[in-house]
């Protein structure tokens, strides 16, 4: 699987972008929230989903991490394709939908165009559990917003640290210094996990 493309941008379009790495372009196709976060810079960095089909391999690109996991749960739903799974994350951001899974806010779901009331309970039945479970959202924290802090908590548990006590400490960390880099954050929780 391509995991992410680092290069220079060709295109922009609010459906899809054209990435050059090493003289290859790649076409992605992006969602609404995508589009928005990219800056207009020449070199940018994409997190990257690859949907192999019989007739097609589709890449899907994503401003942050945040937001391809959240893809990958919509598309783990039965009958919640990748166009559908984009159109969703057009219309609300990664966190808003987390949001309204864990609540089981079944209308904020159901007003997504194309989702009706069935596909959007089988949404919330489906991924309530994992996203609570993922995102411990028992004990969210104001700074839950912070991309940084998500970062870092992501690779303090790729090191081996438990979410929550690894969150603790992060929190800390951003109440002394809240404008720390993500590397910054990881380094200073190392010294004090």
């Amino acid at each position: 699987m391509i995991h992410h493309l680092t290069g220079k941008l060709i295109e922009k379009h609010p459906t899809h972008v054209v990435i050059e790495c090493a003289g290859v372009g790649y076409f992605v196709n992006i969602s609404l929230n995508t589009f928005g976060a990219l800056p207009d810079e020449e070199h940018l960095k994409l997190h990257t989903y690859l949907q192999v089909r019989e007739d097609a391999h589709i890449l899907f690109g994503f401003y942050s991490q945040a937001e391809r996991e959240i893809f990958k749960l919509l598309i783990s739903v039965s009958g919640i394709g990748t166009s559908t799974a984009r159109t969703m994350l057009s219309s609300m951001t990664p966190a808003q939908i987390r949001d309204a899974i864990a609540s089981e806010n079944v209308p904020a779901i159901q007003a997504i165009k194309g989702i009706g009331a069935k596909t959007a309970q089988r949404v919330i039945l489906d991924l309530r559990d994992k996203i609570l479970k993922v995102y411990d959202l028992d004990e969210v924290s104001p700074e839950s917003g912070n991309t940084n802090k998500e970062e870092a908590l992501s690779a303090l548990e790729v090191l081996g640290f438990a979410r929550k006590g690894a969150e603790k400490t992060v929190d800390a960390v951003l109440r002394k210094d809240p404008t720390l880099s993500v590397e910054g954050i990881i380094k200073s929780a190392l010294k004090n996990l």
